[in-house]
């Protein structure tokens, strides 16, 4: 049976294709300068193209992927002319400075610029809804590395090293696919002996931001921990506009203010029904973020939602510099809740179907598990331009019912067959096309 690929993204760039970005992405780990020594066995794009593939096809462990790798099939379909072991990946990608990994994340986000594909993405007035949340990936008592956090529990003495990473994902209210930029680690920094935290890792995360797309109109949506005056400075001095989130214990003189507007009925409220809720916003404008900052003015944002009964069932509050009125406080409402997105379908999905996003692949003692959670990113970036841009993975996806399904799917086809290409698998996935395929050659040495 024939099934055709359902709905595709019309004047798509034939560099978005899963071929074309797995050549981008060699490319770019082939820029990267190798720093050790000349006529090392296994080049440095090698090893970290061997690492992208392990997280493409969604291998379990290092070992399972080194354990049934197939040469051939890494050659066709990844562009790896020598795969290391998994101890050579180990110590080839210690060494690795993680921001040489972020022009293979430009990359991709050029491609989908050129193609078109961001227009579909945009929010409101051309810009796009940046979401940032922190979120953690490792955490042991004894493996440990010099960038590790570390917290010690006060009962016991037992000191807890892990690591953090801060996403970042231009997201759209409308559409699943969300398009994860580069992440930042929160980890210490270099010569420092104090734990790193998520605000100095935003800092700068959107400096490189900002570098990276000097023209990118953008929208920032962060919980409440972002809602402070040097935050908030530093988003207007790089040209970003905000929706951040507001509690009153954070915000005591804001919502003094807030409760005198009322007071003096200058809250505009816009209420309707929803089938058995009665929904509200309320907003004000122009008010001070706090007394040490009457000069640094924002804008207030409340949604909420009652029962039948009157009862509040949701409360939600933002500040934010864009100027509420009528026409757009619905729309704002639904730019600050889009905030779940980055915790729903970009760390529930690497967690919780498939990518193994919270297993230790390797720890290593410089940057490797920074590396890894780095290139497992990059796996998901090109899945989700999948997910957006190609009917073939479209209808692959629709047809095997769940991606943990069609995850399977791919590492069999992978493992007991041999293709010329990314396109190739995806074909014969769809169409069941495997009876007469070679078997590959695997790598027993």
């Amino acid at each position: 049976m024939i099934i055709p690929p359902p709905r595709c993204v019309k004047n798509v760039r034939r560099n978005l294709c899963v071929d074309a970005l797995h050549k981008l992405l060699r490319a770019a780990f082939g820029a990267i300068p190798d720093r050790r020594q000349a006529g090392s066995p296994i080049a440095l794009g090698d090893a970290l193209t061997s690492a992208f593939a392990m997280f493409s096809l969604k291998d379990p462990s290092l070992l399972a992927f080194d354990a049934r790798r197939s040469e051939e099939n890494l050659r066709h379909l990844y562009g790896i002319d020598q795969v290391p072991s998994d101890t050579q990946m180990r110590e080839i990608l210690d060494a690795v400075d993680p921001d040489q990994l972020r022009p293979a994340f430009t990359g991709i986000f050029r491609e989908l610029q050129r193609g078109k594909v961001l227009e579909s993405r945009v929010f409101w007035h051309g810009c796009h809804l940046l979401l940032l949340d922190g979120t953690g990936y490792f955490s042991s008592n004894k493996i440990h590395c010099e960038s590790c956090q570390a917290k010690v529990n006060k009962s016991t003495g037992e000191t807890t090293y892990y690591h953090q990473m801060l996403g970042a994902v231009l997201v759209h209210p409308d559409h699943k696919e969300v398009i994860p930029l580069a992440p930042e680690p929160i980890q210490k920094q270099d010569g420092s002996s104090k734990n790193d935290c998520e605000r100095n890792a935003a800092k700068r995360m959107l400096l490189k931001i900002r570098r990276e797309h000097p023209r990118l109109k953008l929208i920032v949506v962060e919980d409440g921990l972002a809602s402070n005056a040097p935050h908030i400075e530093l988003l207007r001095e790089l040209r970003m506009h905000f929706i951040l989130g507001a509690k009153p214990g954070d915000h005591a003189a804001l919502f003094d203010r807030v409760i005198a507007g009322y007071d003096q009925d200058q809250v505009t409220t816009i209420t309707w029904q929803d089938r058995e809720k009665t929904c509200e916003i309320a907003f004000l404008n122009d008010l001070p973020l706090n007394e040490s900052h009457p000069d640094l003015l924002v804008n207030y944002l409340n949604y909420a939602e009652y029962g039948p009964d009157g009862d509040r069932q949701k409360c939600f509050t933002w500040v934010t510099d864009l100027r509420i009125t009528r026409q757009n406080a619905r729309l704002l409402v639904r730019g600050g809740r889009a905030r779940w997105k980055i915790e729903n379908e970009t760390f529930n999905t690497l967690k919780n179907q498939g990518y193994h996003y919270e297993h230790n692949y390797g720890h290593g003692e410089q940057n490797l598990s920074v590396v890894f959670a780095m290139l497992m990113m990059l796996a998901f970036l090109v899945d989700q331009v999948q997910q957006l841009c190609c009917p073939l993975f479209q209808a692959m996806l629709e047809k095997e019912g769940s991606k943990r399904s069609l995850w399977e799917k791919f590492r069999s086809h992978y493992y007991h067959f041999t293709f010329r290409s990314m396109k190739h698998l995806y074909e014969v996935i769809l169409y069941d096309l495997c009876r007469n395929l070679p078997p590959p050659k695997f790598d027993t040495s």
